[in-house]
């Protein structure tokens, strides 16, 4: 089975090709809903969160704040170290976990989307990596559009890897910049 490793920063389109592969039916697991999993109520990375960072990233209903833990995380390197120390380790076990059920299934291929894939160390999990990318000025537009004011751009920006590092170590590089269409015609090239 080959394992594709699918990476880019943070509002360059990783969602929009997660959407284009699994519309062609291949198995994709997405890191993003495996990190929401993990902290609803109950899971034992959501009590090591409120151990780490306080009840005021709980809301009276027993949810992460994510807005409130973002903002403690975002801004502080050692903070968010210590974040990425309760999820990482679970994340990575779950999707390695998911790769797994799919080669004993026989499946000839699948796709992890992975945010942080270089800056976790994942890239030899992988037989290739498509980096997922656009200009500055779309990423910022994008993000924009989400309703993110400019301290939470700079926060969530600087907390990835740059862009230019990420397209020169994968082997394949998705530009965003077109129409969706054009995003799907260039994952098909890479993916027949």
């Amino acid at each position: 089975m080959k394992v594709y490793g699918l990476t880019g920063g943070v509002g360059m389109g990783k969602s929009t090709s997660d959407h284009f592969l699994r519309e062609r039916g291949f198995p994709v697991v997405d890191t993003d809903l495996i990190a929401r999993q993990i902290v609803e109520p109950g899971q034992p990375a959501l009590a090591e969160i409120r151990a780490a960072f306080g009840p005021e990233v709980i809301a009276e209903d027993g949810r992460l704040r994510r807005e409130e833990l973002g903002r403690r995380v975002f801004g502080d390197a050692l903070a968010r170290a210590r974040l990425e120390a309760i999820l990482h380790p679970r994340i990575r076990a779950i999707w390695r976990q998911q790769v797994e059920v799919w080669r004993a299934e026989g499946r000839p291929l699948a796709v992890v989307v992975i945010p942080l894939l270089f800056e976790t160390n994942a890239a030899p999990c992988f037989d290739a990596v498509i980096c997922v990318a656009c200009s500055a000025a779309t990423q910022k537009r994008r993000l924009r559009a989400r309703g993110w004011d400019e301290e939470q751009m700079t926060n969530r920006i600087a907390a990835q890897w740059p862009i230019e590092r990420k397209m020169e170590l994968a082997n394949y590089v998705v530009w965003t910049e077109a129409r969706p269409e054009v995003d799907d015609a260039q994952l098909r090239r890479i993916i027949p």
